[in-house]
């Protein structure tokens, strides 16, 4: 996944200096995703934030990542330090193949821009406006309501 940039001054308002940034974007991970990340530990430098543990699965590395780049005052998030949890393989061939949970769904990133709507997204990106339901979904943890998106906040666009 690697590192991930951010807008620094746009998003969540969680801490007031650095010297409690780690501590409050872990907080923030831990209650909004219980039990998704395992020995979750969270470093923050100068505006980056550094995240390591074990995910259940690659969406809940996605979601960590957003949650904690959507913050104000982070400027990129390095999330190599979040691993995914290997699914066990019910026969030979299944353990030989890549492990589905290692994939990361397809899609792309996205940056919010001034005058933009989960519905102009949905239409540009899948063709459909009323496809904003799966944009919403796919981000459910980083956007709470449809209707209150930011410019500058990053979002996920799932594939089809």
């Amino acid at each position: 996944m690697g590192m991930f940039d951010f807008i620094a001054d746009v998003g969540d308002k969680l801490f007031s200096s650095d010297e409690d940034a780690a501590e409050k974007i872990h907080k923030q991970l831990t209650q909004g995703m219980p039990g998704m990340i395992s020995g979750l530990k969270v470093g923050f430098d100068d505006g980056v934030v550094t995240l390591a543990g074990e995910c259940d699965c690659p969406r809940s590395k996605r979601v960590a990542t957003l949650t904690a780049g959507n913050t104000q005052g982070v400027k990129s998030v390095n999330a190599d330090g979040l691993t995914v949890k290997a699914a066990a393989a019910a026969t030979p061939a299944e353990a030989a193949a890549p492990a589905a949970a290692e994939e990361e769904e397809a899609g792309e990133y996205y940056t919010i821009k001034s005058g933009d709507t989960l519905g102009g997204i949905a239409k540009e990106h899948l063709g459909n406006a009323m496809a904003y339901k799966k944009i919403f979904e796919a981000n459910r943890e980083v956007i709470k309501d449809p209707d209150k998106i930011y410019p500058g906040q990053k979002i996920f666009i799932p594939k089809g």
